[in-house]
């Protein structure tokens, strides 16, 4: 019982942030209808650039926007800011 009690606090304080390729942020702006019609790929790339998002940064896979980050641009988009920074 010691061991799982062990093993659950050790994931919890190695969480890893989920990170979301630019094709996932557009396909959810389309989805949930967030902004429409949809910021073009160039806006996305400046978003990225400028710190609007918190990224990994370019990678082989292209940029890398933490998921947690889209999340918070959304709700200020609402007018929201709800303790998010």
């Amino acid at each position: 019982m010691r061991f799982m009690k062990d093993k659950m606090q050790q994931i919890d304080e190695n969480r890893v942030r989920t990170k979301l390729r630019l094709s996932e942020i557009e396909r959810l702006i389309r989805k949930h209808r967030i902004l429409v019609p949809p910021p073009s790929r160039p806006t996305l790339i400046s978003f990225c650039e400028d710190g609007t998002f918190d990224t990994v940064g370019k990678t082989k896979f292209g940029w890398l926007v933490f998921e947690d980050s889209f999340w918070r641009w959304v709700k200020r988009l609402d007018g929201e800011s709800n303790g998010l920074k």
